[in-house]
């Protein structure tokens, strides 16, 4: 597969139709500068690409990119830079500088190449970010030589959590097709996360969402390629597909004794949790914890609106020692899970705002510990659930996508879930580990664990 690109523009907001042509990519005056949250500042300073594919007929690029113009409107975050503040802190420009948007053909037919597999080659379908891009936002259109097409965006994660991010790729394809964007974008990121007074922290938070400085970059032993100290030892990345049936089993499994249901979400990282676990062939007195997370817009009082624009996300931490986790039921581990997820609720998110405003973050040279630079996570997990989100509802004016996938991110531990495109309830996850690891992992992730 040869993808060969044929332009790479700015595209800006369209204001009543007009592309708007004030650019400012300097100073601007104070309203048009958004000061990141504290929820923002928590989040991964990164960026994220997925990629989604359409059957022919698809809309032309010159309508697509109109599309784009208007959301972008609409989203002028997406068309700013990062800079700061009054105050010196980083914000987000709203200079109207435009996202990246480039057009590209492939010389196969895209049945060819399919399925598309978690490998370096599926990084040719969106932008790189790896050049020092600028753009908080890049999209790539791909042609196909049969005529499907493929979307491929790179979004920074501090502009926004997945959900809102979903929110502009809806709103893109709303734009395009000339319907009323839904839902409505809510850009005011000072109301919703104001500090009480006085502060009431509840909760540790240093060593939970902030780290101290010397603790920032991924391990020593690690380098930028998913390569362990054995050159022979990478990462690689393996797509379960849970089905319908399995997950069914699973979460009877998990409830068997109690009183209650599981989510298919906790059952299944749960599962996951304990073979990843097994596979890593930890010491049965290490500590194993998952990171999990967790929404905040409906949890906190009052909510988030759900067209809220900005992040909104905490993580839940269950933590056991390899031999509890591996040697007890799934009911002791989706317990964990479940314990720690409810957990973060209303007054925890209140306790995270009132810690992560109140000085000490900047006293104490604290950071976020949501490090980007981490390549390994072993004995430890993290899951990215996409599960509802509605990646599927996007259309252009073609139909439905046929096809959405992360990229290629060889993060050891780190977990993408996301529902299967069949629409059935099955559900795909991306499992990357070391591959000396990865033989055990797929010989138990299939099989349903004991009930004793």
């Amino acid at each position: 597969m040869k993808i060969t690109v044929h332009s790479s523009k700015p595209v800006k907001p369209a204001y009543g139709g007009a592309v708007s042509a004030a650019a400012v990519t300097t100073t601007t005056a104070d309203d048009d500068v958004v000061p990141l949250t504290v929820f923002d500042k928590a989040n991964f300073d990164t960026y994220v690409s997925v990629i989604y594919a359409f059957r022919p007929p698809a809309p032309a690029n010159a309508v697509l990119e109109a599309g784009l113009a208007k959301a972008l409107a609409e989203y002028r975050e997406w068309a700013g830079r990062f800079g700061v503040d009054g105050n010196g802190d980083r914000a987000i420009v709203l200079n109207d500088a435009g996202a990246r948007f480039v057009e590209a053909t492939a010389d196969v037919a895209l049945d060819s190449v399919l399925p598309l597999e978690p490998t370096p080659r599926v990084t040719s379908l969106h932008p790189s970010a790896d050049d020092g891009a600028e753009e908080v936002m890049m999209v790539q259109l791909t042609r196909f030589a049969c005529g499907s097409l493929v979307v491929g965006f790179t979004a920074h994660h501090m502009v926004s959590d997945g959900r809102a991010t979903s929110n502009f790729f809806l709103a893109w394809s709303q734009a395009t097709r000339g319907v009323a964007i839904h839902p409505v974008p809510v850009h005011d990121r000072a109301s919703f996360f104001a500090p009480r007074d006085p502060p009431q922290v509840d909760f540790e938070h240093r060593g939970v969402e902030f780290k101290t400085c010397d603790k920032i970059g991924r391990d020593d032993d690690d380098d930028d390629d998913g390569h362990a100290d054995n050159d022979d030892d990478v990462v690689v990345i393996h797509k379960v597909h849970f089905s319908r049936e399995f997950i069914s089993k699973l979460k009877t499994f998990a409830s068997a004794g109690g009183h209650r249901s599981y989510s298919t979400l906790q059952c299944v990282v749960a599962h996951l949790w304990r073979c990843i676990t097994m596979a890593r062939g930890l010491d049965g007195r290490e500590a194993t914890s998952v990171s999990i997370a967790v929404d905040g817009r409906a949890r906190m009082s009052p909510p988030v609106p759900d067209g809220y624009t900005g992040n909104v996300v905490l993580w839940a931490r269950p933590t056991a020692t390899a031999r509890e986790l591996v040697t007890a039921p799934l009911q002791h581990a989706v317990g964990l899970i479940n314990r720690e997820v409810s957990r973060i609720n209303d007054g925890y998110f209140k306790s995270f705002i009132d810690f992560a405003s109140s000085g000490a973050v900047e006293e104490e040279r604290l950071v976020s510990s949501a490090d980007a630079a981490e390549m390994v996570l072993s004995p430890n997990i993290e899951v990215d659930s996409w599960l509802r989100i509605p990646f599927y509802e996007l259309d252009f004016g073609g139909g439905q996508p046929f096809l959405f996938t992360p990229s290629y991110l060889p993060v050891e531990g780190l977990l993408i879930l996301l529902p299967s495109f069949s629409g059935d309830g099955s559900v795909d996850a991306y499992v990357p580990l070391f591959s000396h690891d990865m033989d055990t992992f797929k010989n138990c992730c299939y099989v349903l664990p004991d009930l004793s």
